[in-house]
């Protein structure tokens, strides 16, 4: 008997979509109360019921408080033309709440608006509906063109305006300020972009601050790539609620008396996973556990909480602060695995044999009191004898032991093996960069790596002996493409790589195996990792290439990925793991995969595929600002760079041991015609023959460290600040040949605004 049952005139949610659907108007509350003749009480159960139908992903509500399927398109609501197909613009909504759900491409009827014909930017108000397999639009009116936004730095000049400097390392033009309103200069603001594309200016619609106050560098990323920053008021309640659920070995393996060990980095804001191992006398290999915070148990289908972490798709993690999936009473405390505190576990199981092979597994819903929280430098040093720890022969012996083995199998399967290590930024307490360097590769990180990758790789296989649905992290073989463009590339050192080859990561290990020439390396590690596909979250198997396997899902970080934990919810239905009805109100009683889920896998794994790639850029973005304030201080000064890429306007280099990214103009190279080898990504000096190619080191001076934008000017140590009036040229340089003597553009450059 459901919650609804009482009331007998109450429609079903079957019903309810079909008059959604079928409704020539647009379909609120009232609407589909008037439909169904429902009085009194029955309205108060109808709104309730509208909610859960919002809350389960079944419909949304637009904008005028109107019903639409999940997915689907209000009846009538704002669209913004992207395309124009021949005659017939395309158009999508301009705003689009359907998470996890792409937005639709809709053909616009009309050619042509209320004011003439439409293209693209403009806006309509429009009539949808449904047609055959796509969505189609009636022109009601043409609106006015949304504003668009850009986040800049103010800054005067001696005239006495105002210019917009984008945080944008990307931008080469100022925007000059029209109305600075409050603004002084220095400060960072949000301005409204107004004129066209000959002559731009900036309104200033607020002010965020000082750009270089503690935190900025990140918050500049978060309002930049629209990264929910706030959780809301709902999903903060509902997690202090569900972190009363208990934790007992009523109905969970008790693991407690394990020494079951967290490794982690020294400042990790949250803890995901814990390892135990332990040899196997009769089978010579090990048993382990992998035991991974079991999120699903209070983060239910379809709660407050569900919602906020599928929109948020993971965590974002900067120097300075951390964006949570989940609200900070579950990610860093409640479901973090702490030292000597019960927690609850979803434990894999592990059974690895002599060889290194996974020989079988089981997945159990357990209560672990972890043993301790261990940095990776720590448990390294304690390994190596230089540092005691008492879980030494408890607990890291036999991990080590066992990883020892897997490492084996690793490296019989041979993944791809690129030596990339990540930036590590240090800051004082003011939050000001103190340093950069790079993160230390230990055995340590490899023995968690593998551990992991065991209990992903079990996970996916698990879920296909039930087959279940599951969303698989996917990694593509390198398209044909780039094969042929690295092909080409290997051939400029006259190194041969064979097309007609099945291409395996090992193929491309023995490329990189081969070369002895420290310089040459990096550039052919960096040239092999341009070659690879960029890896995404996906419903169906296609393996991962990377790493050499053939199923492979994401279990082991449910608190800062949603794949993660939507892999917790397929085991937990697919192997009974299901844990009593909780006591709590409003707790949703299932902790598994329900098959409103199942049905929006697809349309999931792509959002979270674009939430990942966003949170990348972010951080990357943030790292760079980080590395420009740093380097800020050395301005004038000549140091140790290497060359990371060459086009045809010059080359980019980066602060050896620091990172940043930097660019060389070609007019700054000297009095020499420059030509451009694109197959070597090569300038070469017509007269001097000079070279400049990716991998090289040289000396530069650094001229310009932005922290703003995270951009890095770099010329050479000789000079190469030069008059402005050098800049000027007559004529068209000829194709693939620069004269940097003369300073020259080519003339299809157009300046606009101020120079940058």
């Amino acid at each position: 008997m459901t919650k609804y049952a009482q009331f007998e005139g109450l429609p079903t949610r079957e019903q309810i979509l079909a008059f959604i659907n079928t409704s020539k108007e647009p379909a609120g509350k009232r609407e589909i109360a008037r439909e169904f003749g429902l009085r009194g009480n029955e309205k108060i159960a109808l709104k309730a019921l509208l909610k859960d139908m919002t809350d389960e992903g079944l419909i949304d509500m637009a904008p005028g408080r109107a019903f639409h399927k999940m997915g689907g398109v209000p009846k009538v609501t704002v669209l913004k033309i992207v395309a124009v197909d021949g005659d017939q613009p395309v158009a999508v909504p301009e705003h689009w709440e359907a998470d996890g759900i792409p937005l639709p491409k809709i053909r616009v009827v009309e050619a042509k608006g209320k004011r003439g014909a439409l293209g693209i930017g403009d806006r309509i108000l429009a009539r949808t509906e449904e047609r055959g397999s796509g969505w189609v639009a009636h022109v009601t009116k043409k609106l006015a063109k949304g504003s668009e936004q850009i986040l800049g730095v103010v800054e005067g000049d001696e005239n006495g305006k105002f210019w917009l400097k984008s945080v944008d390392k990307k931008a080469r033009f100022d925007t000059q300020i029209g109305d600075v309103g409050d603004a002084k200069t220095g400060e960072l603001v949000l301005a409204e972009l107004t004129g066209n594309a000959h002559k731009k200016s900036a309104r200033v619609t607020q002010v965020l601050g000082d750009p270089f106050a503690p935190k900025s560098f990140s918050l500049i990323a978060i309002h930049k790539f629209g990264i929910p920053f706030e959780m809301p008021e709902a999903a903060e309640r509902e997690a202090e609620r569900v972190r009363e659920l208990p934790v007992t070995d009523a109905d969970r393996e008790d693991l407690r008396h394990l020494p079951i060990i967290a490794i982690d980095p020294r400042d990790a804001r949250d803890f995901d996973d814990a390892i135990w191992a332990t040899p196997n006398a009769d089978t010579g290999g090990f048993d382990a556990i992998v035991a991974i915070a079991d999120v699903s148990y209070y983060v239910r289908p379809g709660s407050a909480l569900d919602h906020e972490a599928s929109k948020r798709g993971n965590s974002v993690y900067f120097p300075d602060l951390v964006v949570p999936m989940l609200p900070h009473a579950l990610s860093s405390d409640k479901c973090s695995l702490r030292a000597r505190e019960d927690r609850a576990v979803l434990a894999c199981h592990l059974s690895i044999g002599q060889t290194g092979q996974v020989t079988s597994w089981r997945f159990t819903r357990a209560v672990a009191r972890i043993a301790a929280n261990i940095p990776y430098p720590d448990a390294q040093a304690a390994i190596d004898g230089k540092m005691e720890n008492p879980l030494l022969e408890t607990a890291l012996k036999p991990l080590w032991a066992c990883w020892r083995l897997l490492a084996k199998a690793r490296h019989k399967r041979g993944p791809l093996e690129l030596n990339l290590p990540e930036k590590r930024i240090t800051l004082d307490e003011q939050g000001r960069v103190t340093g950069v360097a790079e993160r230390e590769q230990l055995e340590a990180h490899r023995l968690v790596e593998d551990f992991m990758i065991a209990a992903n790789v079990a996970a996916a296989k698990a879920l296909e002996a039930k087959k279940s649905s599951l969303i698989y992290r996917a990694h593509e073989p390198p398209s044909r493409e780039k094969l042929v463009a690295l092909k080409e590339y290997l051939k400029t050192f006259e190194i041969d790589f064979a097309l007609g080859q099945v291409i395996k990561p090992e193929t491309f290990n023995a490329i990189l195996e081969k070369i002895i020439d420290e310089e040459v390396r990096p550039q052919i590690m960096e040239a092999v990792l341009r070659s690879q596909t960029q890896a995404y979250y996906g419903p169906a198997n296609v393996g991962h290439f990377g790493l050499s396997l053939g199923s492979y899902a994401h279990f082991t970080s449910p608190i800062r990925r949603y794949a993660d934990l939507i892999v917790h919810r397929a085991l937990v239905s697919a192997y009974g793991l299901e844990m009593p009805k909780p006591k709590l109100k409003d707790v949703e009683p299932t902790t598994g995969l329900t098959e409103a889920a199942i049905m929006k896998l697809g349309s999931t794994a792509e959002a979270i595929s674009r939430t990942e790639r966003r949170a990348m850029e972010a951080e990357r973005e943030t790292t760079d600002r980080y590395i420009a304030a740093f380097l800020s201080a050395q301005v004038g000064q000549v140091v140790q760079a290497r060359i990371t890429g060459v086009q045809n306007f010059g080359f980019f280099a980066t602060v050896e041991g620091v990172g940043g990214d930097g660019l060389v103009p070609v007019s700054t190279l000297g009095k020499d015609y420059f030509h451009y080898d694109e197959a070597s990504q090569t300038l070469i000096g017509e007269k001097t023959r000079q070279e400049y190619r990716p991998g090289m080191r040289l000396e530069l001076r650094l001229a310009e460290a932005n922290p703003v934008s995270g951009s890095l000017r770099f010329e050479l140590p000789e000079g190469g600040s030069y008059p402005s009036d050098r800049f000027k040229h007559k004529g068209r340089p000829k194709a693939g040949k620069y004269d940097a003597g003369k300073r020259g553009r080519p003339s299809n450059v157009r300046h606009q605004g101020k120079k940058r």
